[in-house]
């Protein structure tokens, strides 16, 4: 089988180019905007530059390589920016999805697509797949009328919805809760976390292992793929702290007022499992689990 994954620089894509490449057996098409960041040689894989808001390059990339699968991770996930820079917002996470689903639709390709817990207004989560989405972030918005789209067309498709990915990769500069705290925490610096809100944490490891399980049974529908605990964000960091055995004693709840944030945030979504549990066979770590494998792997960093 051959995959074609987009935004394979981001931390879901560096995790599933490594699955996929370690223990699956099928040829692998990496795309990103810009240069190949992926610390992989090349001649394990195929890698071609992607800008996906551009219509004639989603067209003639995936064209010239016909995949099986197209696995699209690529997005706008800065919340707040979303909310500021709404026409980049749905640039690339409406209307590139409007052009995947037409290259996809030209080539007979099953789509796999990335979606959020944030489409939920967060007054009675967890949710499963059938729950009624109501976002009230503008990034909200876009993921679910992106849904829309694959709702609406003529291909097979997938939608994998995911809360809170944390993990590391190869020259990430964006942070994770167990990092911030880690760093936080050694450096004896005060914090406050939220503990009004629930999520359920997804390991990257998980999520690219959901994608793929997704991608290689050409399961349709929508499938929730994330952790199977649901925490605060200070659970989350009572937890990190534990494991690296630091002191929280300049650590502080506090709830989502005290902070001044660009755009809403759904106080408790947390998705259900059992759909991917009993279908896909999709079984993910646990938080503390998670934890554990983040600090390995900044060891051998």
């Amino acid at each position: 089988m051959k995959i074609l994954i987009t935004g394979s620089n981001g931390l879901l894509g560096q995790k599933l180019v490594k699955l996929i490449l370690d223990e699956a057996n099928h040829q692998l098409v990496a795309t990103a905007r810009g240069v190949n960041r992926l610390p992989i040689p090349e001649e394990k894989y195929t890698f071609q530059s992607l800008d996906i808001i551009n219509r004639e390059q989603v067209l003639e990339v995936i064209a010239q390589h016909k995949p099986d699968v197209v696995i699209h991770t690529a997005a706008m996930t800065n919340v707040d920016q979303c909310e500021l820079e709404k026409e980049g917002c749905w640039d690339l996470n409406v209307t590139a999805v409007s052009y995947i689903v037409e290259a996809c639709e030209l080539n007979n390709a099953f789509l796999v697509h990335l979606s959020t817990d944030f489409i939920f207004d967060g007054e009675n989560g967890p949710y499963n797949e059938e729950a009624e989405a109501n976002p009230i972030s503008y990034y909200g918005e876009s993921k679910l009328a992106a849904e829309h789209i694959l709702e609406e067309s003529k291909i097979d498709w997938a939608i994998a919805r995911t809360v809170l990915v944390y993990g590391i990769a190869h020259d990430m500069s964006r942070s994770n809760i167990i990092l911030w705290v880690k760093k936080n925490l050694e450096e004896g610096k005060e914090i406050k976390v939220v503990d009004d809100q629930l999520r359920s944490p997804t390991l990257a490891e998980d999520l690219a292992k959901g994608c793929l399980l997704i991608s290689e049974q050409k399961a349709k529908g929508i499938f929730n793929i994330c952790g199977s605990d649901l925490l605060t964000p200070y659970e989350m960091a009572i937890k990190t702290a534990q494991f690296f055995n630091l002191s929280t004693a300049t650590m502080q709840k506090a709830d989502a007022s005290t902070f001044t944030q660009t755009a809403k945030r759904p106080p408790k979504t947390g998705l259900l499992i059992e759909k991917a549990r009993t279908v896909l066979g999709y079984e993910p770590y646990t938080f503390d689990e998670g934890i554990a494998i983040v600090s390995e792997q900044m060891a051998n960093n």
